[in-house]
């Protein structure tokens, strides 16, 4: 049986009371903290760019004075963003053509063109910072592909279903270029790859007509840093000695290496069979 209500108690009775603010002191809190975070804003945008012509503060004997909230955004408009904050805004720069040499050809592919525009943004302006002449990025023809499967099998065979894949292409070209620079270009732009982005370069090196005396240089530079281990490289020091290499190819961690031992491997199953039959070598 509930109780009367003269019989509860105060604090369950004060729980059914809903307290309003006054509404003229709630405004009033309001907009004197609105002025508060329009001057913090003043004060903080004056203090980011020193250069000439930026909003400054106001001087001391003025501090204590409130500010327009008018005036804030004509004064916040006339802070100037850091050039390279500008250039995000505009197209990528590029230089120009010298010699008209086409050194590298790349060609950027995706499924989303939000990640192809992206990354072909971001492939021209290192271009641009690595000093070399860019050109693009310029739309190739899409790649259209379709497949045509049935949704069952069996009596089902006349219900299919169509699929489709598009892929698509920029294409950006360097021309007068290092190789040297242009490689550290493309190994910059593989690290910093965008992802669902896939990339295929061409490359073009241009040598002299003694081309075959700049390669023996090289080869004997390779030598004389390597040294010893030179021959280590392309087995050159067993060609030397064909002997060794015979019985490297004859020893039995060899052969158990590429699977001889194994069921149909080449060699009877048991290691050592063949060793238990004498052979003679006819001249």
């Amino acid at each position: 049986m509930a109780s009367p209500a003269y019989a509860r108690s105060l604090v369950n009775l004060t729980k059914r009371l809903k307290l309003s603010p006054i509404a003229g002191r709630h405004v009033t809190v309001t907009q004197q903290k609105r002025r508060e975070s329009t001057q913090t804003v003043a004060q903080t945008a004056a203090t980011i760019d020193r250069t000439p012509g930026v909003a400054q503060l106001p001087s001391s004997d003025t501090d204590s004075a409130p500010i327009d909230p008018s005036k804030i955004e004509e004064e916040l408009s006339k802070i100037r963003l850091p050039r390279a904050v500008q250039a995000t805004y505009l197209d990528p720069l590029r230089h120009k053509t010298t010699h008209g040499i086409k050194m590298c050809e790349l060609q950027i592919r995706s499924y989303s063109v939000r990640n192809l525009e992206v990354f072909a943004d971001f492939a021209m302006r290192a271009a641009y910072y690595l000093k070399l002449p860019a050109k693009g990025p310029k739309p190739l023809p899409r790649i259209t592909e379709r497949w045509t499967v049935p949704r069952s099998n069996f009596v089902h065979k006349k219900s299919q279903e169509n699929f489709e894949r598009v892929t698509l292409r920029r294409g950006i070209e360097v021309f007068d270029g290092h190789p040297e620079t242009v490689a550290a270009w493309l190994g910059f732009l593989k690290k910093r790859q965008y992802y669902g982005v896939g990339m295929k370069a061409n490359v073009w090196e241009y040598g002299g007509v003694e081309v075959g005396k700049d390669l023996d240089a090289e080869a004997e530079r390779i030598a004389e840093r390597l040294g010893e281990e030179l021959n280590l490289v392309g087995g050159r020091g067993l060609m030397n000695e064909p002997g060794k290499v015979t019985g490297m190819l004859e020893a039995e961690p060899f052969k158990a290496q590429w699977g001889a031992h194994a069921a149909m491997g080449g060699i009877p199953s048991v290691p050592n069979a063949d060793k238990r039959v004498l052979t003679k070598k006819v001249q």
